[in-house]
């Protein structure tokens, strides 16, 4: 009777040291995963100084590109003529009103070369360039048939070229026109395709409109960014050249051919008349929305380390996740519990990567910063491990699990279309070898786990 009892009663005992047990794991496992959640909080902080380290960056850009000159939208020669139309008033009376035609080049072949600088301000570096362009072409007027040749007035015709900003005009300006030079000043007589340009009065004769016009113009301009053209004619064609490996190319159609090599790139547009909405002879009736046909060449920096380090404090949960998990496992393993003062302790090292990373990236290429910052973490957290657990193996493991996890984001840092796929596979082989690891915990009885 008395051993029975006994019996009962060491079984009772097991059984509340177990559940006592089992407790004391879920109430761990419940603060691991709140302290994970907890370490989320400072890296929205570091987000908000990555966002505002950005902008700064953004307002000196702007502030230099303002005293340099800005992204130029250059809209190649076109003509303009006054003439005076008879139409009839309220009280049905012919009255002479004074209206304007834009006579576009019937031909156009522009080639433009762009010589990239970089003007370091601060600790920045801001994007600019200096471009020459020449353009040939002719015009070839063709009038309305409600327009006479007798209601121009040809006196007052004048050339115009688009610029966007002004700033960046490096010399004076001259087109020749129909054998003869003309001299461009600020303005336009007409603001129906630029709001800002050059002119200049030409002298045209009646006779001369029967026969093609031929035009050349060379221009040399700066800029910041973005060197764009609009491709108003009714066939033309559009070479650029430049020395800089990491050019985009955007606007209302990509290139008919392009090359780009470590320090060059090359790229080829041509328009006809049919792949435009509008005639080489324009009313001012007609509406022409130059930006919408615009195109050219954006000059990206191609270390941006503010989007990189952005990106990669998306995945900051997966490496706090990963990294606490692992310590609770190995505890677990070796029963060597950590306080979770000490697991705040590895999670504020990981937060400080993000902004070392920041603040390296800034003075040096996004591969080289992550490297140095990534090593500074995984060794920290390589010492600190081994003073815990006592085991050079242990810090071992888990500093290489670091490392490779690092390697990981990295990679998934660089790519850009696949990102999500090797984000997939990799998180899927990462718990399936956190699954294995555990295989041989007790989770009711931690003491009894196999090592």
């Amino acid at each position: 009777m008395n051993t029975t009892t006994e019996t009962t009663m060491d079984l009772n005992n097991e059984l509340l040291t177990t559940q006592k047990n089992s407790n004391k794991l879920l109430y761990k496992a419940i603060t691991t995963g709140l302290l994970i959640l907890a370490m989320l909080v400072p890296t929205f902080f570091v987000e908000n100084i990555i966002q505002e380290r950005a902008n700064r960056q953004q307002e000196v850009v702007k502030e230099v590109s303002a005293k340099w000159a800005n992204a130029q939208t250059i809209t190649n020669p076109y003509l303009y003529i006054p003439y005076i139309s008879s139409e009839k008033n309220k009280n049905g009376k012919d009255t002479l009103i004074n209206r304007s035609l834009l006579i576009l080049p019937e031909n156009l072949s522009t080639n433009s070369s762009i010589i990239p600088e970089e003007r370091p301000r601060s600790i920045y570096k801001v994007l600019l360039y200096k471009s020459a362009t020449q353009s040939t072409g002719n015009f070839l007027i063709q009038l309305p048939k409600e327009i006479k040749l007798e209601s121009l007035l040809l006196n007052e015709a004048r050339i115009c070229i688009g610029i966007s900003d002004f700033k960046g005009i490096e010399e004076k300006i001259v087109v020749q026109f129909n054998n003869t030079n003309y001299e461009l000043t600020p303005g336009l007589p007409n603001k129906q395709l630029d709001d800002i340009g050059l002119s200049a009065p030409i002298q045209l004769s009646s006779d001369a409109l029967s026969k093609p016009l031929h035009f050349g113009v060379q221009i040399k301009l700066k800029g910041s960014e973005k060197l764009y053209f609009t491709p108003l004619a009714g066939n033309s064609s559009f070479k650029m050249n430049g020395k800089w490996s990491s050019p985009s190319f955007d606007g209302i159609t990509l290139p008919n051919e392009r090359s780009i090599s470590k320090n060059k790139f090359d790229a080829n547009w041509t328009f006809n008349k049919a792949s435009l909405p509008f005639t080489t002879t324009l009313t001012e009736f007609d509406e022409v929305n130059k930006s919408s046909f615009a195109f050219g060449v954006n000059m990206i920096q191609p270390a941006d380390q503010y989007a990189k380090t952005e990106r990669s404090i998306k995945y900051a949960i997966l490496i706090i996740g990963l990294t606490f998990s692992l310590f609770f496992i190995i505890e677990l393993m070796q029963k060597k519990p950590l306080h979770p003062i000490q697991y705040i302790l590895v999670g504020i090292a990981l937060c400080i990567f993000y902004t070392l990373l920041l603040s390296i990236g800034e003075f040096m290429q996004f591969n080289y910063a992550y490297l140095l910052a990534a090593s500074a973490t995984v060794l920290l957290i390589f010492f600190y491990t081994k003073s815990h657990f006592g085991s050079w193996l242990t810090a071992s493991i888990f500093g290489g699990i670091l490392t490779v996890l690092y390697g990981f984001i990295l990679v998934l840092i660089q790519l850009e279309d696949t990102a999500l796929l090797v984000g997939s596979i990799g998180l899927f082989i990462v718990l399936a070898l956190v699954m294995y690891s555990s295989r041989k915990i007790n989770w009711y009885q931690p003491s009894l786990t196999q090592v």
